[in-house]
Order: C-alpha cells, then structure tokens, then sequence
C-alpha cells in the first residue's frame, strides 16, 4: 500500500500481519527484553520488513536498531523509515545520494482521542480540516494530520539531528493525495521550501509518506 506514495527509487515491505517466525538480529532482542510479547512480535516484524526492503536494494540482512531518539540506525549509504499500528507494519529504504530522507506512517483509520488534536495541530490547521471535513466528512482528517506530522519528523530528524515539534510544522492538505509542510524551523540540511508528502486511506488505514530526494532538495 505505502509504496503507492513513494519514487521507484525508494523500496517498500509490508506486513499486514506479524510473521510467526520473524528472526532478531544482533542486539535487536535486547532492546526490547523487557517488553511484552506483542511489543517483541512488533519489533521483530518491522525490522522483517526492513530487511526485504533493503534485500531489494541488493542489501543483506543488518539488525537495526535504535539510535538518537529512537531513530533506526541504517546500514552506510542507506535511508530509511519504519512504521507500525494495529494491523500493519511497514518500512522503506532507499540509498544515498538519489534519496536522502524517507519518513513513513501508518495510523487506523479512527478519529484521534479527545485533547489530542488541540496540542499536535496549529490553529490554522485546525481551521483548514474542519473545512474539509465538512467536504468529505467520511475521511478522518484529524488522525491524518497527525500521520503526516509523524511522516515530516521521521524525515526531518536524520537529515538535522534535532528535534521539531509539532507546532513547527503547518501542513496543508490536498484532497489529491498529496500534502505540503511549511516548516517553522529553519536548518540548511532541509529543502527551503519544506516537504512534500503523499497520503492514502484504504482497507481501514491511513498512510503518509515523505521522501526528499536529491531532485527535491
């Protein structure tokens, strides 16, 4: 499904579904001794889809594991992002210089629960999806913005090393599938003009997906 909303260049796995028998690899079960089996079965089968994904970039298999704020340390030369909610697990790579930064996202397709909105969305976006939805009010515009300020950070933080808040991004939504994010937060390693993204809601889920690439930046 993600991979509708990526270049060529980038390579998708999907899961809808955790494999019974996905392996860890070094130090990947360690992080997570101390969680629960669903926590471990999660764990596992996103990095199962990492490593097709980067098998289809003619990568083996590495274990990935977290790093600065939890962001996936990636084999050299590679970019990538990973994603997990109820009923979906997902990861996209692809390799420097042609793709710099990927942040992907996967949400159920429910409204967010109450006082969530209020403290992840400005104002002014809060505005423009009232708006929408009254356009299309079958889409659960809020849970989407949200998504897609998950997508921004996952793509934002590898390419800065610093953190951006919620408040720091100001998205506008396309009903074409697309979305835009102005950010409030200025570094020179992210194109002047922002993100791009795509989203997608299907089969009781939402996607976004951010890639910049050497094109775009």
């Amino acid at each position: 499904m993600i991979e509708k909303l990526l270049p060529p260049s980038v390579a998708v796995a999907e899961t809808y579904g955790d494999p019974p028998h996905a392996p860890f690899l070094h130090g990947e079960l360690e992080v997570v001794s101390g969680a629960v089996e669903g926590r471990r079965r999660e764990f596992a089968a996103v990095r199962w889809c990492a490593r097709r994904a980067l098998a289809d970039l003619g990568i083996g298999p590495a274990a990935i594991l977290p790093g600065e704020r939890g962001s996936p340390v990636w084999p050299d030369g590679v970019v990538g992002s990973m994603t997990h909610c109820d009923g979906y697990r997902g990861a996209a790579v692809g390799q420097v210089p042609g793709v710099l930064a990927l942040g992907i996202d996967a949400e159920p397709h429910l409204p967010l629960p109450e006082g969530v909105l209020n403290i992840t969305a400005l104002p002014a976006e809060q505005r423009r999806i009232t708006d929408m939805g009254g356009l299309a009010p079958e889409i659960c515009w809020d849970r989407l913005l949200f998504s897609m300020k998950e997508a921004v950070y996952k793509a934002w933080f590898p390419l800065t090393r610093r953190w951006l808040g919620f408040e720091q991004a100001d998205i506008t939504i396309g009903h074409d599938g697309t979305f835009s994010a102005h950010l409030l937060a200025d570094d020179p390693a992210v194109p002047s003009d922002g993100f791009a993204g795509r989203w997608l809601v299907e089969e009781g889920l939402m996607v976004t997906a951010v890639a910049v690439t050497a094109q775009r930046h």
